[in-house]
């Protein structure tokens, strides 16, 4: 167990982590569940993989390393306002659970500066060996920091990272860097996502793009150094918040066993080859709500939609009247809002398509 710094007298919270360790030296997995809290499937998820690494460390199929938190966010997990979880916010400060990640990729370029050589692979040791030394050194100021380091601690030296969340309603979907990109192929074919979204800066600072990011910002500032994209990271979005069933979290964790044993963490076979839709993150409509209201839908999840087609529409009470909802580029309906009822501006759903949007900028990607 972890313990996290008490945030007042009386009080302690923990978080447990769980490693399962093969004797051949092989690559590292770090995989943690519901860092936004209320995600339950996770949760779910992760209690299944659990099982399904027991099964294979008692058959010495461990290869590798697997690090697996199952419940990322034991402060989340707490939060109850008039009996309704709220686990996406920390209720002091309002703060989300996955933004503001540490970034140490300044100090740990200005240590390697002069050690980095021509051997790529002694390049990535020597940074991930920074990346841990920079960490451990690191200092949070309250418990939502101290949780966030505390977690990125045990992922930094990781050769695949997985965060595993959920939308509200939603196909399985993935968030990568683009830089991953074709490369990440293998996890979204393993989990039979139908679409994964790439940018390597969506803004916030994201748990994956904390893992993934230093390596991408190393290597442009050493270029003349060989210097990979040593760590895949990814957020998984594993469907809709109320995807909560035993039989589907099941083959969930047995397919990240599938993409785990093509990458030669564990003995197994390898997934299949699939073609997911991959596209920019600039590419995604955020639609939001035109007015307050009942919200209905003409378009069911998973639809093809075209440009400027209603896609479903706001009955505003008392007022005789329905706001249209209107997809503004044409695209797979990947995600909707869960509640029906809804304020002006709130996200509604999520289009994808394939041609960057003009409103769409570069570091301010994700809705909080």
């Amino acid at each position: 167990m972890v313990r996290l710094p008490d945030a007042s007298p009386g009080t302690r919270r923990s978080f447990p982590v769980l490693r399962w360790r093969g004797r051949r030296g092989g690559p590292k997995a770090y995989i943690q569940a519901a860092v936004h809290a209320d995600e339950v499937p996770a949760l779910l998820v992760a209690h299944h993989l659990e099982r399904e690494l027991d099964a294979l460390a008692a058959r010495n199929a461990v290869l590798g390393e697997v690090v697996l938190v199952p419940c990322a966010n034991p402060i989340g997990l707490s939060q109850f306002l008039l009996g309704a979880h709220q686990g996406r916010f920390e209720q002091d400060t309002g703060r989300n659970f996955n933004r503001g990640y540490p970034d140490v990729t300044q100090r740990v370029g200005d240590r390697i500066a002069k050690r980095l050589g021509a051997d790529a692979a002694a390049n990535v040791a020597l940074i991930r060996d920074a990346l841990c030394a920079e960490l451990r050194v690191a200092q949070a100021p309250d418990e939502n920091s101290a949780l966030k380091l505390e977690l990125f601690r045990r992922s930094c030296d990781a050769d695949v990272v997985l965060d595993l969340h959920c939308d509200f309603e939603a196909l399985l979907h993935l968030y990568v860097a683009e830089s991953l990109w074709p490369g990440a192929r293998d996890l979204a074919s393993a989990l039979t996502a139908q679409i994964a979204l790439l940018a390597d800066d969506s803004g916030g600072a994201a748990f994956d793009e904390a893992n993934s990011g230093p390596w991408l910002k190393l290597a442009h500032r050493f270029p003349d150094f060989p210097i990979p994209p040593a760590c895949l990271a990814a957020t998984v979005e594993l469907r809709g918040e109320r995807d909560v069933d035993d039989r589907q979290a099941a083959v969930d964790a047995s397919r990240i066993v599938r993409f785990l044993a093509g990458r030669g963490v564990v003995r197994g076979r390898g997934p299949a080859r699939s073609a997911a839709m991959a596209t920019p993150l600039e590419a995604v409509d955020v639609v939001v709500a035109p007015a307050g209201g009942v919200l209905t839908w003409k378009r069911s999840l998973g639809a093809r939609v075209r440009n400027n087609e209603t896609i479903g529409e706001i009955v505003v009470p008392g007022q005789r009247r329905r706001a249209p909802i209107v997809a503004r580029t044409a695209g797979l309906l990947f995600a909707r809002r869960g509640s029906r009822w809804v304020r002006a501006g709130q996200m509604v759903a999520k289009v994808a398509g394939r041609e960057r949007l003009p409103w769409r900028k570069p570091g301010a990607l994700l809705f909080d």
